[in-house]
């Protein structure tokens, strides 16, 4: 009867875990997240472009990480409500969507001349790969919901974010298709791509700053 026990545990544990993995999957993107990879690191080598790729998969893994085990008690103890992060964030990739509709960031890169290394000044690993399109309002948000569910323990912290780092493997794989992608479009197609999906992220902010105000219950006051 006992041994019935732990295998019913089990199963139901490893469906919850699948489930986890599924959120983190809808939520993160890694398949929507490519051509916006190829978008901001358009023009770049594909040594840099990999360079890119993994700080920004190591920095916002960081940070989910960091929100899934802490996250609940850094907002609240530095005074910062979820909607005031998804308000922010939409903010800041408001800006981001800007530089991918007027080309600013291709005619930066036009300027560097022969020079295709990325500039410290204009890297998008940290902003907007890592954070907001990686470790996003929504992945903080779920990383601290999966992992502080009532009754968990620290093994059952530690699976989530071994899912999560499954989700960010599954990127990492997909982020590498990115140079083959680039030569299937070519310039024209990759230009077209980047002005959609600058409108893409523009109306995502949008809806995250959307988020953020119903949240906060200022969409009723805005009626």
């Amino acid at each position: 009867m006992r041994q019935r026990w732990k295998i019913t545990g089990g199963i139901v544990a490893g469906a919850e875990y699948i489930t986890a993995f599924v959120t983190l999957f809808v939520i993160i993107d890694p398949i929507g997240l490519t051509p916006v990879f190829v978008a901001l690191t358009l023009g770049e080598s594909h040594k840099a472009r990999m360079r890119v790729a993994i700080r920004a998969v190591l920095i916002g893994g960081g940070l989910l990480t960091l929100f899934g085990i802490f996250g609940d008690k850094i907002l609240a103890g530095i005074g910062i409500s979820m909607p005031a992060f998804r308000i922010g964030g939409g903010i800041l990739l408001f800006l981001t969507a800007l530089d991918m509709l007027f080309e600013r960031r291709t005619k930066r890169r036009e300027q560097q001349g022969e020079d295709h290394e990325v500039e410290p000044d204009h890297d998008p690993s940290v902003f907007p790969l890592a954070t907001p399109l990686i470790a996003g309002p929504g992945a903080l948000a779920t990383m601290i919901l999966l992992a502080g569910k009532p009754g968990a323990d620290w093994l059952h912290v530690g699976a989530i974010i071994g899912v999560m780092y499954a989700v960010l493997a599954c990127m990492m794989a997909m982020f590498l298709l990115a140079s083959p992608i680039e030569r299937m479009l070519g310039r024209t197609g990759t230009m077209v791509v980047t002005r959609l999906l600058g409108m893409l992220l523009a109306a995502l902010a949008v809806q995250f700053i959307l988020d953020g105000l119903h949240g906060a219950g200022l969409m009723g006051l805005a009626r």
